[in-house]
């Protein structure tokens, strides 16, 4: 997949959408990243040697290579991100290596809370990306229709580029965070009730006076 580097970051464009968004010139980043609304005490990491939640830093944090997700047994690695409301999903940005511990690609599935091994062999990602070996961020631009209504993102690291360990420095999202909303609890109001839809309280045998009470 073709990219070109800019200002120290690396953009990998996706053919099917047009990407638009103002980094800055300062350490506040993306005014659509999407750091504040991930569900950080419920991230996920699987076969990893610590927390998922170490990869996921604010934007100041990106180049910080002291802290750093890192695969355990072997060199899959899977990351399951929730958020904290509805997401509409723009792109991911990654920092990985160093060298043969850079992945070859990374995989994302968009709301499967619970995914693991077992399951990614028989799922279909939603778009997944070729990752270059590259010291800089780089930012993959996924295809917003099919990211629309995200309420936790999975990314499937399946194996480094020769290395025993694969290794992510920093995972970054950016898009649309909405609040999401409780379903509306709904009350059926009976205008005359109907006896024969309700049980008959006892010692009544179903008789009911319509006559006011005195």
């Amino acid at each position: 997949m073709p990219h070109n580097h800019h200002d120290g970051h690396c953009s990998h464009e996706s053919n099917d959408n047009d990407h638009d968004h103002d980094h800055g010139t300062n350490d506040l980043g993306p005014n659509d990243n999407l750091f504040p609304h991930i569900d950080r005490a419920n991230v996920v990491a699987l076969n990893a040697t610590t927390e998922g939640s170490v990869a996921l830093k604010p934007w100041d944090q990106r180049n910080n290579e002291e802290a750093f997700l890192e695969s355990d047994a072997d060199d899959q690695l899977i990351l399951r991100i929730p958020f904290t409301g509805s997401v509409k999903l723009r792109s991911l940005l990654l920092k990985t290596g160093p060298g043969d511990q850079t992945p070859t690609k990374v995989a994302l599935f968009s709301n499967q809370p619970s995914m693991d091994f077992n399951d990614v062999s028989d799922q279909t990602p939603v778009q997944e990306f070729d990752i270059p070996q590259d010291r800089n961020v780089a930012e993959y631009a996924v295809k917003t229709a099919k990211f629309n209504n995200v309420s936790s993102l999975t990314l499937f690291f399946p194996a480094s580029q020769g290395a025993d360990t694969t290794r992510i420095y920093y995972v970054g999202l950016l898009g649309h965070w909405t609040e999401r909303k409780s379903d509306p609890v709904i009350t059926i109001y009976e205008t005359q009730a109907n006896l024969a839809d309700h049980e008959k309280i006892q010692g009544t045998n179903g008789n009911f006076s319509t006559t006011p009470s005195q």
